[in-house]
C-alpha cells in the first residue's frame, strides 16, 4: 500500500504539469515555430522538455511533505480506481485512432508552417472519439489522475488532480484560440457543437 501510495503521488506530480508544459506552448507558439524556422534543428522540445522535467521536481518538492497523509485507507477503493484506470486506456487509445503521432504530440502547433513536410498532420481531426469530445486526451488524463486519487486516498493526490483541472480549463482555451487561428471558420463550428473534455451524455 505504501508503494502504491507513492507512485501514485509520483505519477500525479507528473500529470499535474501537463497543462503548464502546454501553458509553456500555445501562448507562444508563434515564438516557436520562428526560433525553429531560424535555428537548424531547433526543436523546440528541446527546451520546453527540460523545463517541464524541472516543473516535476519543483511540485514534488512542494507536495513532498504531505505525501503520505491519507483522506481514508481502504483496499476497495481500488476497485472503482481500476475503472477509471481502463476507462482512461480506452481513451488514450480511441484518441490515436485518425491521429499521428506527430498531432498527438502537439508538432503541428510549434513547427513551421513553410517546413518540407507540407503540414500532412495539419488537419482538423473531427471523427471517432473526436466527434464527442474535442480534447479526449485531456479527458484520459484526468481519468488517470481520479483513479490514484480514490484509489490512494491521499490529500495530495486530490489536490494536484484539482490542480491540474484549473490550470487545464485555462490551457484547452488557449489551445482552443490557436487551433482556431489555424482551422477559421471550420474550427468554431466544431467547437460549437462538440464539447471539450466532458462528452453529452
Amino acid at each position: 500500500m505504501v508503494l502504491l501510495r507513492t507512485l501514485g503521488w509520483l505519477v500525479s506530480v507528473v500529470y499535474s504539469t501537463i497543462p503548464l508544459f502546454w501553458l509553456m506552448v500555445h501562448p507562444r507558439a508563434h515564438v516557436w515555430r520562428e526560433k525553429a524556422l531560424r535555428e537548424k534543428d531547433g526543436s523546440p522540445f528541446r527546451v520546453l522538455v527540460p523545463a517541464w522535467m524541472v516543473m516535476w521536481f519543483g511540485v514534488g518538492a512542494i507536495t513532498e511533505p504531505w505525501h503520505r497523509v491519507a483522506l481514508y485507507s481502504t483496499w476497495w477503493s481500488w476497485g472503482p480506481a481500476a475503472l477509471l484506470f481502463a476507462l482512461g486506456i480506452y481513451l488514450y487509445v480511441r484518441s490515436g485512432a485518425h491521429f499521428s503521432w506527430a498531432q498527438l504530440g502537439g508538432l503541428p502547433e510549434i513547427r513551421p508552417r513553410n517546413d518540407r513536410t507540407g503540414h500532412r498532420d495539419d488537419r482538423l481531426v473531427r471523427t471517432g472519439i473526436r466527434a464527442r469530445v474535442r480534447h479526449p486526451v485531456y479527458l484520459g488524463h484526468l481519468c488517470e489522475m481520479v483513479a490514484w486519487s480514490v484509489g490512494t486516498g491521499l490529500i495530495v493526490c486530490w489536490a494536484l488532480t484539482a490542480f491540474a483541472v484549473a490550470t487545464g480549463a485555462v490551457m484547452i482555451r488557449m489551445e482552443d484560440a490557436e487551433l482556431e487561428r489555424r482551422f477559421g471558420e471550420e474550427y468554431r463550428r466544431y467547437r460549437l457543437s462538440v464539447p471539450a473534455v466532458l462528452p453529452h451524455m
